[in-house]
């Protein structure tokens, strides 16, 4: 900005916000730091209503109290709906200054994405609200801007590719292809312990090493990719699935160093259980399904959201399984010594008794055969279906809005592929 005074003034719809230049300069919202980089007033009227030279305020005819919500959300980082407003008009206010839907709190996302279910907005795209004042826009503004973030842009699409698979057809591709070698991958571990395993693999080893190495390595450079798109290092490292990728490839790895250093096979003592763990380990490639399945990103939101409840959950089924079976033990083992059930030997014992009772699972190798034995046992069980419905009605409910939440936002990536693919 090369006119006007130090401190500027935003006026909108009545309520003015007093800055300096600097902080205008890295304002968070998108149409107020572009003021910085005007030269002449006429750029600057093509960004707000008015502008007073003399006061160097700057006059927008907007939504006030809308603002003044926005304005929370420059402060803390949490944008919600004003109370009382509709939410289409203020996603308008949002569009207007810079703002997606994506800085919405996840529970204002899911009342935006239900109002526009409602009235039949599920094809349209942020991209398809047009932005008052960027028409205006001259080709060089408009050649510069893209060149200045083209970097960017081109970073933050391959990142989404990587990410979510939801994000374009490229990356429905690529979580394809991912799948794929995933099934493939546990079809091989599935094999590996038939008994027929080993005779099939001396006669085919050398197909065997290419179908696993390129597995590996497809896995091995998705991983690596995406560690070197991620904004965060850390954050990245940190996050469980990421976690699960490198628990899943090192065993290949160690393998390797292991015949490599000339311990190949399994009865290497301590070293062959071990390289046998790793081995299995490998199961752990399912949960990479996770990035790819609506259904599987639905049980983790859940258990995510209701760790109180399964806490709950525990606490009931521990504490009636340590009153039950300190019981069961005194009637079955403890009254009578003559006829002792040495099922029921010890409490640890019965303990085992009182899980399966208490789930209706009834194996059928362990059983009461006193008569208050048996009555103990009808009361474990009935109370134990009363016990396990409780917890898991709120688990229940907290799943269908999970998955309804998900369903949503999977809905909004398809409509962003969508307008992705007409342009």
């Amino acid at each position: 900005m090369k006119f006007g005074k130090s401190i500027c003034v935003l006026n909108v719809g009545g309520t003015r916000y007093a800055f300096t230049r600097e902080v205008i300069k890295d304002f968070p919202l998108r149409r107020v730091s572009r003021l910085h980089a005007c030269a002449t007033e006429k750029e600057v009227l093509e960004l707000c209503d008015d502008y007073d030279r003399d006061r160097n305020e700057f006059f927008f005819d907007r939504h006030a109290q809308a603002f003044v919500f926005i304005m929370l959300y420059v402060r803390s980082g949490k944008l919600r709906f004003v109370p009382g407003v509709c939410e289409l008009s203020f996603y308008t206010e949002m569009l207007y200054w810079g703002l997606e839907s994506a800085h919405l709190d996840s529970c204002c996302q899911k009342r935006l994405d239900e109002r526009m279910s409602d009235i039949g907005m599920d094809s349209l795209s942020e991209g398809d609200v047009v932005l008052a004042g960027d028409e205006c826009q001259s080709p060089e503004e408009t050649v510069h801007r893209t060149a200045l973030t083209g970097r960017a842009k081109w970073l933050e699409r391959m990142r989404k590719t990587f990410e979510d698979p939801n994000s374009s057809l490229a990356a429905q591709l690529l979580a394809a292809v991912s799948v794929i070698f995933v099934i493939i991958s546990m079809v091989m571990l599935c094999a590996s312990t038939l008994p027929d395993w080993d005779t099939a693999k001396r006669n085919t080893t050398e197909e065997h090493r290419i179908v696993e190495a390129v597995c590996i390595g497809w896995f091995t450079a998705e991983c690596i990719v995406r560690f070197l798109l991620a904004r965060d290092k850390c954050s990245f490292i940190r996050h469980p699935l990421n976690i699960i990728d490198v628990i899943a490839i090192t065993p290949y790895y160690v393998t390797m160093v292991m015949a490599g250093a000339g311990m190949p096979g399994a009865g290497l003592g301590v070293a062959g259980v071990i390289l046998r763990v790793l081995r299995m380990m490998r199961v752990f490639w399912l949960m990479k399904l996770a990035r790819h399945f609506l259904g599987l990103q639905t049980l983790g939101l859940t258990l995510r959201r209701c760790y109180k409840e399964m806490v709950m959950l525990m606490v009931f089924v521990c504490v009636a399984m340590a009153i039950y079976s300190a019981l069961a033990q005194l009637l079955e083992h403890g009254l009578d010594l003559d006829s002792q059930n040495q099922d029921y030997a010890s409490i640890p014992a019965a303990a085992w008794w009182v899980i399966i009772s208490m789930t209706t699972v009834g194996y059928g190798d362990v059983y009461p055969v006193t008569i208050g034995g048996r009555v103990l046992g009808g009361m474990c069980v009935v109370s134990g279906i009363v016990l396990l419905a409780l917890p898991i009605t709120f688990i229940y409910h907290s799943f269908v809005q999970c998955y309804h939440e998900l369903k949503l936002r999977s809905a909004r990536y398809a409509r962003n592929v969508s307008s992705e693919m007409l342009q």
